[in-house]
């Protein structure tokens, strides 16, 4: 665990620089929306910042999933050394992540 205090800093930048993009684009969007009527490129404009949530929920998704499964690795016995169960498990588990996503993103097309 220790060869890992690295990516802390990597991570912490890309938190925050996910949180700077998402803070821009409503500032952005809420100026175009306040300047006043819309054309159809103001439109297509809009519509091109509106796609990082679904972005940001697949991720949310795919990373709770990720660390459901390695709970679930903390619990199963296994062989440290020559045991391919953690990568199945992960693997399943990060699959269950995609399918959820693509199902919750297939009813929200729905909707619409």
């Amino acid at each position: 665990m220790k060869d890992l205090v690295f990516l802390t800093p990597i991570v912490l930048v890309i938190i925050i620089g996910v949180i700077i993009v998402a803070i821009c684009n409503y500032r952005l969007r809420k100026r175009v929306l306040e300047a006043g009527p819309l054309d159809d490129y103001a439109l297509k404009f809009l519509a091109t910042l509106s796609t990082g949530s679904s972005e940001l929920l697949k991720w949310a998704i795919i990373l709770f999933f990720g660390g459901l499964g390695l709970i679930v690795l903390e619990f199963l016995p296994y062989g440290l050394n020559d045991s391919p169960l953690p990568y199945g498990v992960q693997a399943v588990c990060l699959a269950a992540g995609c399918l959820v996503y693509f199902l919750i993103s297939k009813k929200n097309k729905a909707q619409y």
